[in-house]
Parts: C-alpha cells; sequence; structure tokens
C-alpha cells in the first residue's frame, strides 16, 4: 500500500498524536495565531517526519489523496474556505470524537453522505449516532507509552486526568469529582486542572511518568467518549475505576483491570480498599496492562486506519510501509 497524503485538522492533539502513527503522511492546516484547528505541530508531542504543516492560504494549491474532517466546524466551515472545489470532491473520511449531545439516542449525524465514511472512536459510539444513509466504521483507540514507564502503586492516592473540569460541568463529572474527592484523596491533571488545586497541563511524557506511581486510575465522566488517558494508564497498567456507563462498561472488567458502578458509595469502597490494599492493586494493575495491549495497541490502530485510507481512496491492500520516525 502507498503511503497517502492525508489533510487533516488539529482537533485533539493527543488523538491527532496517535493516528500519526499511521504509516502516511499528514498535512495540517496552519494560519497565524494557531486558532483552534489550525494549531498544526502543536501540543508539545513527539511529531514524526511524517507530519507537515501547510499554511492555510495556500492549501487549495496542495495535492492530497484524502480528507479526514475531524469535527463539524472542519465539515461546515472549514473545507469551504481553504479547500478547492476539486479539493472537496476527494475521497472524504469523518472521525465522530464524541457520542451524540442533543439525545442520546434520536439525534441525527450532521453527515449525511453515502459518499463520505463516518468512523467512530467506540462501538458504543456507533451504536448511538444516528448516522442515516452514511457507512460507517468504528476503530478503536490505540495508544503508545514509553517501555520504561511501568506501574508501582507506592502513592497512597488516585489520579483523575481531564482537560478544562472545572468549567466543563456534570456530562465530564464535576460534581462527580468533588463528592468522590471528599472522600478519597485525588490529585487531577490535565487542562486548567489548577483552577481545581490539580496539578496543570503536563507534557504528555511527564504524565506518564506521573501515573505510574499512583495506586489506581479514576475517571469521572458521565458521557463522553472512552478518554485517551484511560487507554494509557491501562497500558501503563494502573487499575481503572469509573462509571459503568458508556464504553468504560466494556474497557473495565471489575475484578479484572479495575472497577465500574453507577453507585458511587460501592465504588468509593472499591477506592478505599485498593489504598489500604496494594496487594489487589497489583493484581488489578496486571490485568490492566494486558488487556489494554490487547485492545488498545497502536500498532493494530495503525493497521485499522491504513484500511480505512486504503478503502476511500482504493489503494489496495499490500505490505504497509514503516511508519516515519519520530523525533525527540
Amino acid at each position: 500500500m502507498r503511503r497517502l497524503r492525508v489533510l487533516t485538522w488539529h482537533v485533539h492533539g493527543s488523538y491527532l498524536y496517535y493516528l500519526t502513527h499511521a504509516p502516511h503522511d499528514f498535512y495540517l492546516p496552519v494560519k497565524p495565531g494557531r486558532p483552534e484547528g489550525y494549531g498544526g505541530r502543536s501540543g508539545g508531542f513527539a511529531w514524526g517526519a511524517n507530519v507537515h504543516e501547510v499554511a492555510a492560504d495556500v492549501l487549495a494549491q496542495q495535492q492530497f489523496d484524502v480528507v479526514l474532517f475531524q469535527s463539524r466546524r472542519n465539515y461546515e466551515c472549514d473545507q469551504f474556505e481553504v479547500l478547492s472545489p476539486a479539493q472537496r470532491r476527494l475521497p472524504r473520511v469523518y472521525l465522530e470524537h464524541d457520542p451524540p449531545r442533543e439525545s442520546p439516542t434520536d439525534t441525527r449525524h450532521p453527515v449525511d453522505d453515502p459518499d463520505v465514511l463516518l468512523v467512530h472512536v467506540t462501538p458504543f459510539n456507533a451504536l448511538m449516532w444516528d448516522a442515516g444513509r452514511t457507512p460507517a466504521r468504528v476503530v478503536e483507540h490505540g495508544v503508545r507509552v514509553p517501555d520504561d514507564i511501568r506501574w508501582t502503586g507506592e502513592l497512597t492516592r488516585g489520579i483523575v486526568v481531564v482537560n478544562d473540569l472545572a468549567r466543563r460541568g456534570r456530562r465530564l463529572g464535576r460534581d462527580v469529582f468533588d463528592r468522590v474527592r471528599a472522600d478519597v484523596p485525588l490529585d487531577l491533571a490535565g487542562m486548567d486542572s489548577t483552577a481545581l488545586g490539580g496539578l496543570g497541563d503536563l507534557p504528555l511524557r511527564e504524565l506518564h511518568a506521573r501515573l505510574g506511581r499512583y495506586r489506581f486510575f479514576f475517571n469521572p465522566i458521565r458521557y463522553t467518549s472512552l478518554g485517551l488517558a484511560v487507554c494509557e494508564a491501562m497500558m501503563i497498567g494502573l487499575p481503572i475505576l469509573g462509571l459503568a456507563t458508556t464504553e468504560m462498561s466494556t474497557a473495565v472488567q471489575s475484578g479484572v483491570n479495575g472497577y465500574v458502578e453507577t453507585d458511587l458509595g460501592r465504588l468509593v469502597g472499591h477506592m478505599r480498599r485498593l489504598l489500604a490494599d496494594p496487594a489487589e492493586a497489583a493484581e488489578l494493575a496486571v490485568g490492566a496492562r494486558r488487556l489494554a495491549r490487547r485492545r488498545f495497541g497502536i500498532d493494530r490502530f495503525a493497521a485499522d486506519w491504513s484500511r480505512v485510507l486504503g478503502e476511500v481512496t482504493g489503494c489496495p491492500e499490500g505490505q504497509v510501509t514503516e511508519p516515519a520516525r519520530r523525533t525527540a
């Protein structure tokens, strides 16, 4: 399979970083001041040599094989502002990162086009969206953590990683976090986490190194996609605790790699037990790493995306080229 030239936008930095592990060339439009969607190779990630920035005002003169939308703004506005008519007729993929907001069961997806492939990041999201006549696929998350970072669990605390939790309300579990933190020692990391006394927005490598020291990872989110931070924590080996909603109910097998509950009292009970019993936490850590390697490996993820891109562009399946090496 030949290397493809993929145009996409910088919407979710962590996801984009893992997406670019696929053995293709990715082109990111940038604008002065790097507004939303036009951040390019930003965010402190170890971008590979296969990730290229292109000024938005010359984008229409470039050649691409496929356009990958990652937000409604990309699909409904950006493509008409920065792409040529010929580029808008290229093979197109819409990557849907989230479950529906208006109604969890009766929301029609904004893409209504049999010539666009809709890709969901979890089976739960695909189940909940009404895709209508738009063909859909699921590509589950894939993550990569440094080989030398493993769970040790010496800190008798839990860790939460959620961006902008202070302002994102009940859907992201601000109230759940506050309630549980009143009973169990928890630290918070992520963008603007300092507003809640947290650790701040840590670079990915530093975040991974810190995660391994915590006894468990807690995900307070009620309703969203499965967070990449959950997958990364599992890959490191942290026991995962969270709400038995969305894809979390399949990612966590209670008693194997953590616990999920809809009863916060029961969930707090599991946390207290793990803080008091490092041996049980160690058993769950083994299960977490085993399940993560089986389900969320970066090689499987990159291969799945290569198949998707090959399908929409008509490129035959074949030997996948080696991905570009990551920069330091």
